[in-house]
């Protein structure tokens, strides 16, 4: 029965990826935000990019227009994706604690639903509204397994995903649902100790990174204060501007490279 639970999990969450839309990115970065709003901003951000790449720093139309879509393209994903990310860390540090305070309400004999309305009353934000969630979602005839479920969608965390798979295991075979909520808090707790323990020794690789990247950017500008008529032929001719398109290429494939070699998923 566990195998056949984490195996229809796995599957879900193979057809959530696929079909994952920009409407789900806002919601999983907690924005109350409408979906026209966000592409009359990217525009904006885009123009705004592509006007100042052209005027100010005086580069050819095709570089600004590279530019200006990559600000309408990017730079707004990027940032949901970077609230959403800050969202999720978030989440994390304070979710161990909600799962005590349920095994704590259950050993007092508070039902379930019960529980779920404590955390979502005590918790602050964001675990106590997505709880919140779960238990308004009962109210309209929205089971436990499926509010989970919601929330893995709002929240992509595998910390949620096993709770998600402790309740389900629970509601199907029964057993001491506080033991398995009991022991599904220490696991938690300990893959976070795990994720500091790898983010401590990964620093010193990350800060060499961020010192060979931006390197070149320093001595370009430090050239630029020194001596600007230096560095100007890559700026005004064809030549200089393929050479710096090709230096940009090469340096994102190095950054890519150093990400994966110092970023660990657990």
């Amino acid at each position: 029965r566990i195998q056949e639970t984490l195996k229809e999990f796995e599957e879900a969450e193979k057809k959530r990826r696929k079909r994952l839309t920009l409407r789900q990115l806002i919601n999983q970065a907690g924005l109350e935000l409408d979906f026209k709003v966000f592409i009359i901003a990217s525009i904006v951000v885009g123009a705004v990019l592509f006007l100042l790449t052209l005027v100010i720093a005086g580069v050819p139309f095709y570089v600004a227009a590279v530019a200006g879509v990559v600000g309408a393209l990017g730079l707004p994903r990027w940032f949901i994706n970077y609230l959403a990310k800050r969202r999720r860390e978030k989440f994390l540090h304070d979710f161990a604690d909600a799962i005590d305070v349920m095994v704590r309400g259950i050993k007092a004999g508070l039902p379930v639903t019960d529980a779920l309305k404590v955390i979502a009353r005590e918790t602050p934000a964001p675990v106590g509204p997505e709880f919140s969630d779960v238990v308004e979602g009962q109210r309209v005839g929205i089971t436990i397994d499926q509010g989970l479920a919601r929330m893995f969608e709002r929240m992509p965390l595998q910390e949620v995903n096993f709770l998600s798979i402790v309740m389900a295991i629970q509601a199907k075979t029964g057993g001491n649902l506080a033991e398995a909520l009991g022991n599904l808090s220490k696991v938690l707790r300990d893959r976070k100790k795990m994720k500091q323990k790898i983010q401590s020794v990964s620093q010193e690789a990350k800060a060499s990174a961020m010192i060979i990247g931006a390197l070149p950017f320093v001595i370009a500008g430090g050239m630029m204060v020194l001596n600007p008529t230096y560095l100007m032929p890559l700026f005004d001719t064809k030549l200089g501007n393929i050479m710096l398109i090709g230096s940009g290429i090469w340096m994102g494939m190095g950054a890519l490279v150093m990400r994966k070699m110092i970023n660990f998923d657990i």
